[in-house]
């Protein structure tokens, strides 16, 4: 990456991810894809169990489903279903695992989902930023 003559290396290289490959930063078209896989799961299950059809209730329970699905797998197997299937994992740079209490500050911040949209040169969203998070391929 070269910005004004200057080279800022590639994404991830000042986290010491390296370039390509497991362990490097997910890319953006993946981290959407899991996004997607995840909201029409969360989609899904409010529609099905919880209300009795489709209205404004149903996108209030799939965010609140959202929330929990995200806090409870990526603080226990660095995960959702979406990124397993996607083939990525969230973790932090110092320990590699993701204690509950980041993944739930990681999880509320991305359903707020502006952090999520303000990128660092790294890639990583301003939610994975203040939860000390990073999120790569595995």
């Amino acid at each position: 990456m070269e910005e004004a003559g200057v080279d800022l290396g590639y994404p991830g290289e000042q986290l010491g991810l390296p370039k390509e490959g497991p362990g490097s930063i997910a890319r953006p078209g993946r981290r959407l894809g899991a996004l997607a896989v995840d909201w029409a799961l969360c989609m899904l299950i409010a529609y099905g169990l919880i209300t009795d059809g489709y209205n404004q209730a149903t996108g209030n329970w799939a965010l609140l489903i959202f929330l929990v699905l995200g806090v409870l797998t990526v603080g226990t197997v660095g995960f959702t279903p979406g990124k397993r299937l996607f083939g990525l994992r969230v973790l932090t740079l110092s320990t590699g695992r993701v204690q509950p209490l980041r993944a739930a500050l990681r999880t509320v911040l991305l359903c707020l989902a502006v952090p999520a949209l303000i990128w660092d040169r790294d890639g990583r969203g301003l939610h994975d930023r203040l939860a000390g998070t990073v999120e790569v391929r595995i």
